[in-house]
């Protein structure tokens, strides 16, 4: 079995299996996509709106600039996997709360047991937060951070600036790429 199809029957088992509360306002689960072979994982937040529609991640305006990104390291989407710690849409895309990202989270490790990436890239502090909950992402954006969690094999992970930030403040815009663009060398150096 590949890891695609490994993805797709874990994906199946949760949409029936997990209990977020979340799921009784979501149009629908929005799991992970992407390559399930790949180095890089991509971890954000939680769908929005456009991404409930669609039952993809980071198909909105962040999602673009994520594309934007990717490209300047010559890479895309199908390069990569891309996955939200929690998998429906919180109302008002407020942020997730504590219960609601613990219901996911068994969901999130499957996926990156499943894919084995090298490198885990945290997009914005509340998936950064899961990982390392004492972390603040203004002080550890743009810096490899290495620890061993039980049950993944992958020991490398970079916070970065949610993408939908440099949306709101263009300051960040540039923060952001400059932070991104240091992925190749980190996946050269470290693995």
């Amino acid at each position: 079995m590949t890891k695609q199809q490994e993805l797709e029957n874990l994906n199946k088992k949760w949409f029936v299996e997990c209990q977020c509360e979340l799921k009784k306002t979501a149009t629908q689960a929005v799991s992970g996509d992407g390559n399930g072979d790949a180095e890089i994982v991509f971890v954000g937040e939680a769908p929005g709106r456009s991404e409930d529609e669609q039952g993809r991640p980071f198909v909105g305006a962040a999602g673009k600039f994520l594309a934007e990104m990717l490209s300047k390291i010559n890479l895309k989407r199908e390069d990569v996997y891309i996955t939200n710690i929690v998998k429906y849409r919180p109302p008002n895309n407020r942020d997730p709360l504590p219960e609601e990202k613990r219901s996911c989270r068994e969901w999130l490790l499957e996926e990156l047991k499943i894919i084995s990436p090298k490198l885990i890239v945290f997009l914005g502090r509340h998936a950064m937060n899961n990982f390392f909950p004492e972390l603040q992402i203004s002080q550890v954006h743009g810096k490899l951070l290495i620890k061993s969690f039980k049950g993944i094999s992958t020991k490398y992970f970079f916070p970065l600036y949610h993408p939908a930030a440099a949306l709101y403040d263009g300051s960040m815009r540039e923060i952001l790429i400059a932070d991104f663009k240091k992925i190749p060398t980190i996946l050269k150096q470290k693995m």
